[in-house]
C-alpha cells in the first residue's frame, strides 16, 4: 500500500497530466537540457516511477558510473517519501530497487544497438523490462537503424524508453538530428529561466508546444506545477 501511495504522489502524476496522459507503453520520450541542468535527475524520476509501479526498469548510462547512478536513485526515493513518510522506507527502497539493472557504456564502442542487443538477452533470461532509461546520450552520433533497433524494442516488448541528450537551444527542430526526430513521441526540453529550471514540452505525438507549468524545485530537483 505504501508503495502505491508513493505511486500516486510521484513527480510524474504532474508530468502525465500537462503531458496528456504522459508517455505510452511502446513509445520513446527524449529529455534535452544544456549540461548540470537536470537531465538525469529527471530520467531518474521516470525510473523511479515505473519502480513505484512494481516493474523492472533497466537504467543504461553513458556519462555515469553505477555508483552515482545509484546516488541519483536513492536521492529521489528520499525526497517522493518524504511527501508520504512510511515507517518502512528503508525496506521499501530496498524491495522497489531490486527491479533495477544498471548498465554503464561508453557510446564509443557500444551502440545504440548492441544495447538492445543486451535488452534482448536480459528478456531471454526471464527479466520482463517495462521501463528503460538511457542517458547521457550523444544523439549526433546515432545512426537512424540504431534508433530503428531501440523503436522496434520498444513496440514489440511494450516498453517505455526515455533518452536524454544535451542540447541547448529550444526549438523543437533542433533537439535531434532531424532523420531521428520523429522516433521520439515526447520531446522535453529543460530550459533555464529567471528564477527556476522549466520543463517545457516541446512535442507530445503529433501535438507541439505544448503550454504547460512545470518546473524543477531548485532544491530537490523534482518536477513539480510552478
Amino acid at each position: 500500500m505504501a508503495k502505491q501511495e508513493l505511486y500516486e504522489r510521484s513527480p510524474i502524476r504532474a508530468f502525465d497530466e500537462a503531458a496528456n496522459g504522459g508517455l505510452k507503453a511502446g513509445e520513446i520520450g527524449l529529455v534535452t537540457a544544456k549540461k548540470g541542468l537536470g537531465k538525469t535527475s529527471v530520467l531518474v524520476q521516470f525510473g523511479m516511477d515505473t519502480l513505484l509501479n512494481g516493474k523492472q526498469l533497466v537504467h543504461v548510462s553513458f556519462d555515469q558510473h553505477s555508483d552515482n547512478v545509484m546516488s541519483w536513485y536513492d536521492g529521489i526515493f528520499t525526497e517522493i517519501s518524504k511527501k508520504k513518510p512510511v515507517s518502512n522506507a528503508a525496506e521499501l527502497k530496498e524491495q522497489i530497487l531490486r527491479n533495477r539493472t544498471i548498465l554503464n557504456f561508453n557510446q564509443e564502442n557500444v551502440s545504440l544497438e548492441k544495447v538492445v542487443n543486451t535488452l534482448n538477452a536480459l528478456k531471454a533470461a526471464g527479466i520482463s523490462v517495462a521501463g528503460v532509461v538511457i542517458d547521457g546520450l550523444d544523439l549526433s552520433k546515432v545512426k537512424e537503424a540504431d534508433m530503428q533497433a531501440v523503436a522496434n524494442y520498444a513496440k514489440v516488448t511494450k516498453t517505455k524508453v526515455w533518452i536524454s541528450s544535451t542540447q541547448e537551444s529550444e526549438k523543437l527542430e533542433e533537439q535531434a538530428p532531424k532523420a531521428l526526430l520523429p522516433y521520439f513521441s515526447i520531446v522535453i526540453h529543460l530550459a533555464p529561466k529567471s528564477n527556476c529550471t522549466s520543463l517545457e514540452i516541446l512535442k507530445v505525438g503529433k501535438n507541439e508546444d505544448i503550454s504547460s507549468s512545470l518546473k524543477l524545485d531548485s532544491k530537490t530537483l523534482l518536477i513539480l506545477s510552478k
